[in-house]
C-alpha cells in the first residue's frame, strides 16, 4: 500500500512539445497501459459486449474528429503523446479516456452494464469559502482498478499560450483533476451512461476547463462539449464560484455552489441524467449512496481546513477504498486544492497509507 514519492513531470512549450515530452518520458509504461485498456474495452467486462482489437481501435478512431473539433490545442498535445510513446492516436483516446470510451463501446455493441464490473469510483466535494474561513476547497479521491495506481503522475504544465496548471493524471492521459494559476479547479466522478457516442472524452474536457479564467467559463466548456461518455464534473474558482454538472452525452443537469458543500459520487442525482444512466448493481448503488451521505455529513460544519479535507479522503468507513476481492478497486490517489491561496496537495496511492505532498506551480 505504501507508494514512493509522487512523480512530477514538468511540461513546457508548445502543445506538441509538451505532449511529446509526456509520451517519450513514459513510453514503455504508456504502451503497456494502452494495451491493457484496449483489451479491457473489448473484453465485454466493461461494456457488456465484445469487440476485437481492430473493432475497438476503429471505434476510437471515429472519436478523433470530435477531439480535434473540441480543442485543436489539446488535440495537438494528444498527438504529441501518441507520437512520443509510439502508440496510435486511437490508442491514445482509449488509454486516456477509458471510462468514457467504454460508454461509447456499450452504445455501439448494444450491451448492458455487467453486474461484475465496478464503475464505482471517486468521492468529490467542493467546500464553499464561508465554511472554510474564507478560503474554500476542492478535494476528491481518484478510485480505479488497482492496476491503474502504478500509472499515477502529477503534470506541472507551463504552456507557451495559456495558464500554468497542476494536473493529477495517469501516464498517457491529458489530465484528470487540476487547478490552474488563475485558481480554476476541475475534477470528476465516473458515471455509467447508456447514451455514449463517438464524442470527446473527459480528459480533454478537464484540460480545456483548465485553460479558462473562471468557473463560469469552465462550466460552458462542460455544457457545450460533444461528450463521448458520462462523468460528473465539479468546478470551483478563486472567487468562490462553483458548479456541479452531471455530464451525460444527451443531458447536462447542473447546480451552483451555495452555502453548503457540493458532493458527488457515482450515481446520478437528477432525473434528466438518471433517465440515461445504465442500471447499476444494488451493492454498487449502495456504496455510492453511502459515500455521498458520509462525505455530506462530514462537511456539514464550519471551519473546515485542508487537514480536514485530507482526513475525509482517508475516511475508513466508506470513502477511502482498499483493494480486495472480488472487485480490486482502490483509491489510487487524491487531491486537495485551495484556489484562493493557490495551494495544491496530492497523494499517490491509498490516502490512508500515504502522505500528501504540497506542490508549487511551475516557475
Amino acid at each position: 500500500m505504501k507508494r514512493p514519492a509522487l512523480r512530477i513531470l514538468d511540461l513546457t512549450g508548445s502543445p506538441a512539445a509538451m505532449g511529446h515530452a509526456h509520451g517519450s518520458g513514459y513510453a514503455d509504461e504508456i504502451r503497456a497501459y494502452a494495451d491493457e485498456r484496449v483489451r479491457l474495452a473489448g473484453s465485454g467486462a466493461w461494456s457488456g459486449g465484445q469487440l476485437d482489437r481492430d473493432g475497438i481501435l476503429q471505434l476510437a478512431e471515429a472519436c478523433i474528429p470530435a477531439h480535434a473539433a473540441h480543442s485543436p490545442t489539446l488535440h495537438e498535445e494528444m498527438c504529441g503523446i501518441a507520437e512520443g510513446a509510439g502508440i496510435t492516436l486511437a490508442e491514445a483516446v482509449v488509454v486516456g479516456g477509458f471510462t468514457d470510451f467504454v460508454d461509447t463501446v456499450r452504445a455501439a455493441v448494444g450491451g448492458h452494464h455487467p453486474a461484475e464490473v465496478v464503475e464505482d469510483d471517486c468521492t468529490a466535494f467542493v467546500v464553499p469559502d464561508a465554511r472554510a474561513g474564507g478560503s474554500g476547497f476542492y478535494a476528491q479521491t481518484w478510485d480505479m482498478h488497482d492496476s491503474a495506481t502504478e500509472h499515477v503522475v502529477l503534470l506541472r504544465v507551463r504552456p507557451d499560450d495559456g495558464p500554468a496548471a497542476l494536473v493529477f493524471s495517469t501516464t498517457g492521459c491529458l489530465g484528470q483533476i487540476g487547478m490552474n494559476e488563475a485558481g480554476v479547479c476541475v475534477g470528476i466522478n465516473n458515471l455509467t451512461g447508456l447514451d455514449g457516442g463517438t464524442g470527446v472524452t473527459w480528459p480533454t474536457v478537464v484540460r480545456d476547463a483548465l485553460l479558462r479564467s473562471n468557473a463560469e467559463e469552465a462550466l460552458e466548456v462542460v455544457l457545450d462539449a460533444d461528450l463521448a461518455g458520462a462523468h460528473s464534473y465539479l468546478l470551483f474558482d478563486a472567487t468562490g464560484s462553483g458548479y456541479m454538472v452531471e455530464g451525460m452525452p444527451t443531458a447536462r443537469p447542473w447546480a451552483s455552489l451555495d452555502g453548503d458543500a457540493l458532493v458527488h459520487t457515482n450515481h446520478t442525482i437528477w432525473d434528466d441524467a438518471t433517465a440515461v444512466q445504465a442500471q447499476r448493481p444494488a451493492d454498487l448503488t449502495a456504496s455510492s449512496v453511502r459515500r455521498l451521505k458520509r462525505a455530506t455529513d462530514l462537511l456539514d460544519r464550519d471551519g473546515i481546513s485542508a487537514d480536514d479535507c485530507m482526513a475525509i479522503t482517508r475516511d475508513p468507513d466508506s470513502i477511502c477504498r482498499e483493494s480486495d476481492d472480488p472487485h480490486h478497486i482502490e483509491s489510487s490517489g487524491a487531491v486537495v486544492m485551495r484556489p484562493r491561496t493557490q495551494d495544491f496537495w496530492a497523494v499517490w496511492g491509498v490516502p490512508s497509507h500515504n502522505e500528501y505532498v504540497h506542490i508549487p506551480f511551475p516557475g
